[in-house]
């Protein structure tokens, strides 16, 4: 869409960020889902999976036409995000088993 003003640029803006935040929220609940699978917390950060994903989102980048290095950037961001969020996920799904008390 070709904008005529500013204020249409940032209308256009708007409803994007409208879009994208819809789209965290459901990712965010899948990332929530992934807690529940996972059986220990450093299967949460997944190095391999943030890499495959990584790079498929390059390669998306790449296709759109978009700048390769704001999608980089973005994505790490996010990644870095729902990791934190998918550890206070796991941990309240997996609490660690107490240990009886040594009676020595």
């Amino acid at each position: 869409m070709e904008c005529t003003s500013l204020a249409a640029v940032r209308q256009q803006i708007d409803r994007i960020d409208r879009h994208l935040v819809s789209l965290l929220a459901e990712r965010g609940g899948y990332v929530r889902q992934a807690a529940r699978f996972k059986t220990d917390a450093a299967a949460v950060a997944a190095p391999q999976r943030v890499a495959a994903v990584l790079a498929r989102v390059d390669a998306l980048a790449a296709e759109l036409g978009a700048d390769r290095q704001v999608v980089a950037a973005v994505w790490r961001t996010m990644i870095d995000a729902f990791i934190v969020a998918e550890q206070a996920a796991h941990a309240a799904l997996h609490p660690p088993t107490p240990t009886p008390l040594n009676s020595d």
